[in-house]
């Protein structure tokens, strides 16, 4: 090239480009330090320890002493200070005795490790009990109709007493579960299926609280028994066809019996709207045949008492009323022969019937 010539072979800037150096006349960058090496650990090590004697009195082995002094001290105010949320209540244990007093919620100090903490939840808490899953029989259980129940429910409860329930229990958790589990079993064996089923699960949690309450009593476990939520009642997935079956067999039975009932009301109900009409009948018809004979008799008192004042007149009446009554419907004409017999008298039309004006 034309300035590959010029200066002695340097580059187009008058610097020569020999002897590893650049266009500018410069060598390449090297790395700094002693001989063009990295730098030296030691070297940075001593550069420490000198800044470290200037900042800690008593040069660096004093200080290491004090910073380890200072990192227990900081460690030992951390264990001592401890803080109990809203939730929650402490109690303090001095060599593993519980003292009298309670922490309530906020920020409290104890002598770390003479004395330790035990924090406990006061909120309502729930426990499970029972499974559906196939693997686990917890909640299988045995009703008062020989039925076998998969029976899932939850207890809540609530700390009363955060010393008894740590100290007096060894394992509160797993004492309700057993004392739950035992309970629903219990009521369980007592009653049919149906009642767990849909029926009566009022009177089933009712009163599985109320034995479970009795026993964590006896136990002074420090709680109290809010609530007990049966939230869901299967047959074992061996036999649920089988169950099902039955209680489809259950529902029909139950619907024919209300259908049979429902007639036999119905057919009662008419048959007392029967019995009722012929009593209102049978009354009426009483009354009626009373009444025509209070009537006979009064008018019979009435005959008397005439007849015993013209005996003759009166007997001579009832006679020709009793004949009228009785020869009416008659064809014959019965005359008196000593009245004679009037000449133009129609006798041949008496016994026709009158013919109607037209």
């Amino acid at each position: 090239m034309p300035w590959s010539n010029q200066n002695g072979g340097g580059g187009p800037w008058g610097g020569g480009g020999g002897n590893n150096q650049g266009p500018w006349g410069q060598g390449p960058n090297r790395p700094r330090g002693g001989r063009g090496g990295p730098p030296d650990l030691e070297d940075i090590i001593r550069r420490g320890q000198d800044q470290l004697r200037n900042i800690v009195p008593g040069g660096f082995n004093g200080g290491v002493a004090v910073i380890i002094a200072a990192v227990l001290v900081v460690f030992w105010l951390f264990q001592c200070i401890y803080i109990v949320q809203p939730d929650e209540r402490g109690v303090e244990l001095r060599f593993g005795q519980p003292k009298e007093e309670i922490s309530t919620p906020g920020l409290h100090f104890h002598l770390w490790p003479m004395e330790t903490v035990e924090i406990v939840k006061v909120t309502v808490q729930q426990q499970n009990i029972g499974s559906t899953s196939a693997s686990s029989s917890t909640g299988l259980m045995l009703s008062g109709d020989q039925n076998i129940l998969n029976v899932e429910f939850s207890v809540f409860f609530t700390v009363i007493d955060p010393k008894a329930y740590l100290f007096n229990v060894e394992n509160p958790a797993e004492t309700l579960q057993q004392v739950a589990e035992s309970a629903m079993r219990e009521i369980i064996g007592r009653r049919p299926a149906q009642d767990a089923f849909r029926n009566n699960r009022q009177p089933i949690e009712t009163e599985v609280a109320a034995i479970v309450q009795g026993t964590m009593d006896r136990y002074n476990a420090g709680m109290a028994v809010t609530a007990v939520t049966i939230q869901d009642v299967a047959p074992p997935r061996d036999v649920a066809d089988a169950f099902e079956e039955v209680q489809r067999a259950e529902q029909d039975k139950q619907r024919l019996v209300e259908e049979a009932n429902q007639y036999a009301n119905q057919k009662l109900g008419q048959a007392r709207g029967d019995a009722a009409q012929i009593r209102e009948a049978a009354a009426a018809y009483k009354d009626r045949v009373v009444k025509e004979a209070d009537g006979e008799a009064q008018r019979f008192t009435a005959i008397n008492e005439e007849y015993s004042k013209a005996p003759e007149v009166t007997r001579k009446r009832l006679f020709l009323e009793t004949m009228e009554q009785v020869l009416k419907n008659s064809k014959k004409v019965v005359i008196d022969e000593k009245q004679g017999i009037v000449p133009y008298l129609p006798l041949n039309e008496i016994g026709k019937p009158a013919q109607q004006g037209g």
